[in-house]
């Protein structure tokens, strides 16, 4: 075997076993079941729909973007709190829930808004705010964080009022 063809098959083995990694990690959203009284205050508690189809690349792993996607679902009592800072608000963007729910019906079902999908910024914020909220952290204390990470290296942010 040459160099070039061990190579190759060393990328197709890393590649299928980071794939393995990803598909059976229990920390991955489409492997847990909804759990009752999961959500918080106005949070959805149901099966969620796939994520949008988009012609564009994700900008995390997938199921990193998944994630934030059912953070956003299951606890805007939280991102409603929570600024963005991608120049979102251009697009009517109010906090960070709006990066992926584009509206919710009247169960609090959530409709996907594809903006999340390939926004970074959106997704690392979720993530936070989700990673914090697991720990214990209030709502407060989120913002206050998300603030001080996000701020100073970021000039424009979402209209998003202060934790009351």
């Amino acid at each position: 075997m040459n160099r070039r063809t061990m190579r190759t098959r060393a990328r197709w083995v890393l590649v299928v076993a980071i794939v393995l990694i990803a598909s059976c990690s229990t920390d991955s959203p489409s492997s847990r079941a909804p759990q009752p009284g999961a959500a918080g205050a106005g949070g959805y508690t149901g099966d969620l729909a796939p994520l949008p189809k988009v012609q564009f690349a994700s900008a995390r792993p997938e199921p990193l973007t998944r994630a934030a996607y059912e953070f956003a679902a299951r606890h805007p009592e939280v991102l409603r709190h929570m600024p963005c800072f991608c120049g979102c608000e251009r697009n009517g963007h109010r906090n960070n829930e709006d990066c992926f729910v584009a509206r919710r019906d009247d169960s609090g079902r959530p409709e996907w808004s594809p903006h999340g999908i390939g926004c970074g910024i959106c997704i690392d914020i979720a993530r936070e705010a989700s990673r914090m909220h697991a720990a214990g952290a209030t709502v407060a204390n989120i913002r206050d964080a998300i603030d001080r990470k996000y701020k100073s290296e970021y000039p424009t942010s979402t209209p998003t009022p202060a934790v009351q």
